[in-house]
């Protein structure tokens, strides 16, 4: 289960305050997958990233009982003048994982052979996907967080990125933000929608989309 209790999140803009969540307050269960809904700027990212612990609410407190991913893909976590492997490491103790373990899946996985050796700035944003990616297939999560899934490489490794996903999805929860209304209906049962700060949670992610598609009316 996962909980928001009166979560709010202000930043600062030319010295004005913008209220992204206003108190918000929701519980996801365990066992059901849900989408992420709101017009532009209503804070479905930084949502996101308050789920995953990589930015912290200005108020309020998260409650995490499982173990929850970074969004799939997200590079913005590695250090730029950390090697490949040394992020790769360092990011598998952090969650209590074999490190050779895990850098053999991700090595195997990533195919990014001697790059793995060099500084994460020199990445491309393809090759820095590819490593976020095969970190997140490396480390078993019971909940994975999705902010518009896109394809990683080329049609022969997006193939094999979607065939390790499938498998992991069998055992652990999504959470996702997508603009594809039938990405939403074919991988999500519950939807939120995110309106004026608040978070509101429909059991039916056909009511949620309906609501989203009149506040874009």
């Amino acid at each position: 289960m996962i909980r928001f209790e009166n979560v709010t999140k202000i930043y600062r803009a030319n010295g004005a305050p913008r209220i992204v969540l206003d108190r918000a307050s929701f519980t996801l269960k365990q066992g059901i997958c849900y989408g992420i809904l709101g017009i532009n700027g209503a804070g479905k990212s930084t949502t996101m990233r308050i789920l995953a612990g990589t930015e912290e609410p200005t108020k309020g407190k998260v409650y995490r009982g499982r173990r929850v991913s970074w969004p799939l893909g997200f590079a913005g976590g590695f250090h730029p003048k950390m090697t490949g492997r040394d992020n790769v490491m360092f990011v598998a103790r952090i969650y209590g994982e074999d490190p050779r373990k895990v850098l053999d899946f991700v090595e195997d996985f990533s195919e990014l052979g001697s790059y793995l050796e060099q500084p994460i700035y020199t990445y491309s944003s393809g090759m820095g996907a590819r490593l976020a990616f095969g970190m997140s297939m490396a480390i078993p999560f019971e909940t994975y967080l999705i902010d518009e899934l896109t394809s990683v490489g080329d049609a022969r490794f997006s193939k094999r990125c979607d065939e390790v996903f499938s498998a992991r999805r069998k055992n652990a929860d999504i959470i996702m933000i997508s603009h594809s209304m039938e990405q939403l209906r074919e991988w999500c049962t519950q939807g939120i929608v995110l309106l004026n700060g608040r978070a509101i949670v429909y059991e039916d992610i056909n009511d949620a989309i309906e609501v989203y598609r009149r506040l874009n009316a």
